[in-house]
């Protein structure tokens, strides 16, 4: 019994020598980490035609010699411009199948290349990987790892939308149909106290509203506030909505804190970005829609997600650009990117 007992406890110690061996174990990252690649870029001579056909972009993943989350970037700039004044395509964890319909990238790419024409441009994939969080050290959500792929170089025509121009709104804008199916959509900044038609500048058609539709030569259509609104109309049925959609910052760090209203962005229909240039205090901010949480975004500038945690500013005036790459995201699901400048 007892060579028994000697023997058990023996066994007993090399199970937590290797226990603790196991415990210890680091993860090492590889001293040059593998970059993430474009496997396959489709054609890109985009047709209206084919506006609900999907595109799918094939990559691979970074590999920094450990399994690692990150976040990949599709971006596009015109060739030799080195991305420095890149647009981007979409955002996602996952870059083995990065799709996007005909009509999303033509919109994208109009912000950036001439329409009906053919433009050179080039296409990278942007990892950003964060090891850790909170230490304030490289590789962390301040000071991510970035590592992007070889350049792809593509021939891309983009084609014009159709659109009707908002004649006495006060400003130059207009709503498109990336279709061409008599559907028009866009964000417009509308003032209740200017009402304002619908022209369409290639048949001069002009569309007013009766009964609260759509009508050839009807009465201007009259605002229900003023600010930044969804506006969607409809040629074929004669239907229209305009659903406010204003985005701005809340926080500690904003003039109202956490309560209502936020401070304002605005639009810009040519980026497709939303931007301010404001004072901010210590503290932190969110972006979020209509001064409520029902959609909110936070977390990190390069990683905006649904109900994601607050970002970190310090006092100081802010140039603030906001990108919102997927405006039905859901909770955990990433939303958008942001640039926050202090002047």
């Amino acid at each position: 019994m007892k060579n028994l007992f000697i023997y058990l406890t023996f066994i007993g110690l090399i199970g937590l020598l290797f226990s603790c061996e196991k415990d210890e174990t680091k993860v090492v990252m590889l001293t040059n980490p593998i970059a993430p690649t474009i496997q396959t870029v489709p054609n890109l001579t985009l047709k209206r035609t084919s506006g609900n056909d999907t595109l799918v972009f094939v990559g691979t993943a970074v590999d920094p010699g450990f399994q690692a989350s990150a976040t990949y970037f599709l971006e596009a700039c015109v060739k030799g411009n080195n991305f420095k004044d890149a647009v981007l395509i979409l955002s996602s964890i996952k870059p083995t199948a990065l799709k996007i319909t005909v009509s999303d990238l033509n919109g994208i790419f109009l912000k950036k290349f001439p329409a009906d024409q053919v433009s050179s441009v080039d296409i990278r994939l942007r990892s950003v990987l964060v090891v850790d969080a909170g230490t304030g050290a490289l590789g962390t959500s301040n000071k991510p790892f970035e590592y992007s792929s070889e350049i792809k170089n593509a021939n891309v025509t983009v084609y014009g939308l159709p659109r009707l121009d908002l004649i006495g709104s006060g400003i130059d804008q207009k709503i498109e149909s990336a279709l061409g199916d008599g559907k028009y959509a866009g964000v417009v900044k509308l003032d209740k106290t200017k009402a304002f038609t619908l022209k369409d500048p290639d048949s001069n058609v002009v569309y007013g509203t009766t009964g609260g539709k759509l009508a050839v030569n009807g009465t201007a259509i009259t605002p229900t506030d003023n600010g930044w609104f969804n506006f969607v109309a409809n040629t074929q049925d004669l239907t229209f909505t305009m659903d406010a959609y204003m985005i701005g910052l809340v926080g500690s760090a904003t003039p109202n804190g956490w309560d209502s209203p936020d401070t304002k962005m605005d639009y810009h229909a040519q980026s497709g970005t939303w931007r301010i240039t404001t004072d901010l205090i210590d503290g932190e901010i969110k972006f979020r829609l209509n001064d409520g949480w029902a959609w909110n975004l936070g977390g990190t500038p390069d990683r905006l997600v649904v109900d994601a945690g607050n970002l970190a500013v310090t006092a100081g005036n802010y140039t603030i650009v906001l990108t919102i790459t997927n405006p039905k995201s859901v909770k955990g699901e990433v939303g958008g990117s942001c640039t926050i400048t202090k002047n």
